[in-house]
């Protein structure tokens, strides 16, 4: 399991790779300034997929880049 220091480098790095680190730092200023409940955001995330269809794709996902 990673570190809470690795997951916040590796999440910056993941946002900086695909957004640049302009984009990225414009980003990471709109989600702190703006209220965001995690929980509701997820329940609307993908309402079409089911919970066993989200975690086969996930395993599927681990097993393809491990």
């Amino acid at each position: 399991m990673k570190t809470d220091n690795e997951i916040r480098r590796d999440g910056w790095q993941a946002l900086a790779d695909r957004l640049g680190d302009v984009e990225a730092e414009r980003f990471m200023t709109l989600i702190q300034r703006e209220p965001f409940d995690y929980t509701a955001w997820q329940r609307t995330l993908w309402p079409e997929r089911t919970v066993a269809d989200l975690s086969a794709a996930a395993m599927k996902l681990r097993h393809t880049t491990a």
